[in-house]
């Protein structure tokens, strides 16, 4: 397996994605989309999870495939993004057809940045706003660190951000991660140097310094600085959300199962993981282009998490300061956690 040419998701033929944010606010929205409808399904595995149509994404519902994807801050007000995104396809002639009726079909998910320094103080909810210039936005190129859904993004001692990656496997299927990364937990050991995801990184995509030779598991739990840390962000709610994508042909049970599979990543990557306050939510997705042998599944999963790890810390390894910021960036932090 090799990273994509561009180490996106967009890497999947036919797939755009677009960013908004609002830095007063300090947060924003993030919109995956497609030259066509394609086939979708989900997996929640965090206990506060927000969300608007996933019910649909159920194997054993209707609807075969969906026009766009949102992740979004701004918590419950957030999932409004979706409808944003609803009114350009609309606008557009795209969406569901029911005789006359055209209706997009828009599910999304939404992390928690309510807490984090930025300006709250709307008269109007800004996030049906930030959807529709999101989907305008959308693109093959598109910045990760502190851009879209991931503005305001914050883990437990560092900023977070928006990370994406890709790999092409030997079959020539194409497998990306697009993420929100938002956790209660750590993206990187104690130190805040060394990332969790550090065996997965491909040619020094988050830094290059490899996995941290003096920590381990207990000494991160052990770490009083950290509990603190995470009982901070615990009273603030957190959440990782992302998408998971692959060009190869995959119903949407398989894709259920490539979203269950990709939340290894989350796990590979964040300590903790999967918390009660964590809405942790994979989106899995398949463009149907390249037919696959019926064992493909496995392999395909196996690259989809480690593609969500990458992505992870590379949204973690990207962020940008801003004013008012309650956490560092990794790139502008110091070894005490500062």
């Amino acid at each position: 397996m090799t990273p994509g040419p561009k180490n996106l998701i967009t890497d999947i033929a036919g797939l755009r994605v677009g960013n908004a944010e609002d830095q007063t606010l300090k947060s924003g929205t993030t919109v995956l989309t497609g030259d066509a409808p394609f086939t979708a399904s989900v997996h929640v595995m965090g206990g506060g999870p927000g969300t608007r149509e996933t019910d649909l994404l159920a194997p054993d519902k209707s609807v075969a495939a969906v026009d766009a994807l949102v992740l979004s801050g701004g918590s419950a007000y957030g999932l409004d993004a979706c409808s944003g995104v609803a009114d350009a396809l609309r606008e557009a002639g795209k969406g569901y057809r029911v005789a006359d009726a055209v209706i997009p079909l828009v599910p999304g998910a939404i992390l928690f940045d309510l807490l984090n320094g930025g300006d709250k103080d709307w008269a109007d909810n800004p996030y049906r706003a930030l959807g529709r210039a999101a989907y305008g936005a959308a693109d093959t190129d598109f910045a990760l660190g502190s851009t879209g859904a991931g503005t305001g993004a914050l883990t437990a001692m560092l900023k977070g951000g928006l990370g994406s990656a890709s790999f092409v496997l030997d079959s020539g299927v194409t497998v990306g991660a697009l993420v929100a990364a938002n956790p209660m937990g750590c993206v990187t050991t104690p130190g805040q140097r060394h990332f969790w995801a550090a065996p997965f990184e491909i040619d020094g995509e988050f830094g290059n310094l490899g996995p941290d030779p003096s920590s381990g598991l207990g000494r991160s739990l052990d770490s009083a600085k950290l509990r603190a840390m995470q009982a901070r962000m615990a009273e603030r709610a957190n959440t990782t959300i992302a998408i998971v994508a692959t060009d190869a042909a995959l119903t949407k049970a398989q894709c259920q199962r490539l979203a269950i599979a990709a939340h290894d990543g989350i796990g590979r990557a964040i300590v903790p993981a999967h918390s009660p306050m964590d809405g942790d939510l994979v989106f899995a997705l398949s463009t149907d282009a390249t037919p696959v042998a019926a064992d493909a599944l496995g392999g395909i999963g196996h690259a989809a998490a480690l593609c969500l790890s990458r992505a992870i810390a590379r949204a973690v390894y990207l962020a940008r300061p801003a004013p008012g910021d309650l956490l560092p960036c990794w790139q502008n932090h110091d070894d005490t956690g500062r």
